[in-house]
């Protein structure tokens, strides 16, 4: 009978269709999450309503580190030249945040200033002005014509301070102006000094506000150069000691050691440590657009359970007050008692305790608030973000893997000190089954071939081959374990007959060569490695 109603009803249930995961997660924001926030005045107690710049903007790198760490070296040495408002010396000289982007379609390179930056509806700023002028008096968009800056942001802030310092007023409120750049960023990188490693009062502060970016955060051991290598191990450990007191979690996130600057190296014993390092912390930073959508994906199912953790907490204090007199006493016995309020919701709604906010700092927010005048728990808006986490977000999830593998497999970031790997001096050049890649020579191996067949003739060829287990008992001298030893032999044995000739054994003796020398094994056989009479077998 009325079939229409059923029919316009499937056509309601019918899921929506995404373009791209950027838009999907913008469009789940605005329909689902943002009326949950709005209704119970989630942007007053934890953070802004989300922008669209927030999704579409380009990945971002925050720099965190007591002052003269090295921070805006750090990024001189990224971009491989100077940008805008550069300022660089032992003292506290950056006392601004300073976010280093593109510069505009003309190439112009300049210093946009923290009032005419937040009034952009193009950037993601906007919510910064609520901390007023004090702050936007030392924030400020340097603007830098580089390849590196096509595909991240990086944020310079000013140099945490120790000391006496620490009790200079900033005039804005630094530690949550730190916490609103750490939510939105996508790689939170902590710089320490090989020389002061000390933890000063406002540091420890900031880390603790980082906390719940612990996925984020990369920890950089700066000027490690300045440090022999038996002080540099001292250092290190020093370091982990620290971090460990202060994370206070069991495993302390990754340590790079190296020296980002453009100086010669003190100690130039740790050359290839320090290259090495760099290699895995580049590669780190190149990854992040390739894995933008997959972070802002997570970090918006994480504010979709704050939020409704928080709708819950504050409709169940709105449900206890009084209608008439007792209010303030009401309110007071709530906030003394938040935590049985947090064990309550807890139980009912079963929710893990990692969802709710701290304890402490809910408490003295909630001060500055009326209860009365919050509103009571509307089952459907909650329903209806717990519809999201189930469907939408799992749809989009499943997006993510054709998104990725639609971007080209070279890394994201170019340019600056991303483009050396072009160069003779990139990381392993030279070296490893990379040496001599690059020369005239028909076969590398061409050059100890002589040595090799002086050892092949002890090993008592027999129709020019010797045997896998004669092969064996001289290749295991070597002391590599037998799972390298036997990945050596699958590179060797191009024929796949089960035997060496001297090419093969000539090959197979200069991949154990490479791999004592400390460098990795090819995963297939680069064609300058080849002997000449096997290019056949190689497709």
């Amino acid at each position: 009978m009325f079939s229409w109603l059923s029919g316009d009803e499937s056509r309601k249930k019918q899921p929506q269709v995404f373009n791209s995961v950027t838009e999907g997660l913008r469009s789940v924001y605005k329909t689902t999450i943002y009326p949950l926030e709005e209704h119970y005045k989630f942007h007053d107690f934890h953070s802004p309503a989300l922008d669209d710049p927030d999704f579409s903007a380009k990945p971002m790198v925050l720099l965190v580190g007591q002052y003269s760490t090295g921070k805006t070296t750090f990024i001189r040495y990224l971009l491989e030249k100077d940008f805008p408002g550069l300022r660089i010396g032992p003292e506290p000289t950056t006392d601004c945040f300073i976010a280093v982007m593109k510069c505009d379609s003309e190439g112009r390179e300049t210093v946009i200033p923290g009032n005419a930056l937040v009034v952009d509806p193009k950037k993601q700023f906007r919510p910064l002005s609520r901390f007023g002028n004090a702050f936007l008096n030392r924030f400020q968009c340097s603007q830098v014509d580089s390849p590196v800056m096509d595909s991240i942001s990086i944020i310079d802030t000013p140099g945490i301070l120790a000391g006496e310092k620490q009790r200079v007023d900033r005039g804005y409120d630094f530690t949550a102006v730190m916490e609103w750049f750490a939510e939105r960023v996508d790689r939170i990188i902590l710089l320490f000094d090989a020389h002061k490693l000390d933890i000063s009062d406002e540091f420890r502060r900031i880390i603790e506000v980082l906390r719940g970016n612990d996925d984020k955060i990369r920890i950089v051991l700066n000027k490690a150069d300045m440090v022999d290598h038996q002080q540099l191990m001292r250092v290190y450990g020093a370091l982990m000691w620290s971090l460990g007191k202060v994370l206070a979690t069991p495993e302390v996130s990754r340590v790079y050691i190296g020296s980002f600057w453009d100086k010669p190296l003190h100690f130039d014993m740790n050359r290839r440590l320090f290259e090495a390092e760099e290699q895995d912390l580049f590669a780190e930073i190149q990854s992040l657009p390739r894995n933008a959508a997959l972070r802002k994906l997570n970090d918006l199912i994480k504010r979709a359970r704050l939020a409704k953790v928080h709708a819950y907490l504050i409709s169940s204090l709105r449900k206890e007050m009084p209608s008439m007199f007792g209010k303030d006493s009401k309110k007071k016995e709530l906030i003394n008692n938040l935590g049985d309020i947090y064990r309550k919701i807890q139980r009912e709604h079963q929710i893990s305790p990692g969802d709710f906010p701290e304890l402490n700092k809910m408490k003295e927010m909630l001060k500055e608030h009326d209860f009365s005048k919050f509103n009571p728990l509307k089952p459907k808006l909650v329903e209806k973000v717990d519809h999201m986490l189930a469907n939408d977000m799992t749809r989009l999830m499943q997006m993510i893997p054709t998104e990725e593998a639609a971007i080209s497999k070279e890394p994201a970031v170019r340019g600056g000190a991303f483009g050396n790997d072009s160069t003779p001096f990139g990381v392993g050049y030279g070296e490893g089954a990379d040496f001599g890649k690059n020369e005239h020579e028909a076969w590398i191996v061409t050059r100890d071939i002589d040595k090799y067949e002086r050892i092949f003739e002890t090993l008592h060829p027999v129709d020019g081959k010797i045997s896998g287990v004669t092969a064996k008992k001289y290749m295991v001298q070597s002391k590599l374990p037998n799972t390298v030893l036997g990945k050596i032999w699958k590179l060797s044995d191009l024929d796949r007959d089960g035997m060496l000739d001297l090419e093969e054994f000539g090959l197979a003796q200069h991949l154990i060569n490479i791999k004592l020398d400390g460098n990795d094994l090819p995963l297939e056989l680069p064609s300058h490695l080849v002997p000449p009479s096997k290019k056949g077998f190689i497709a």
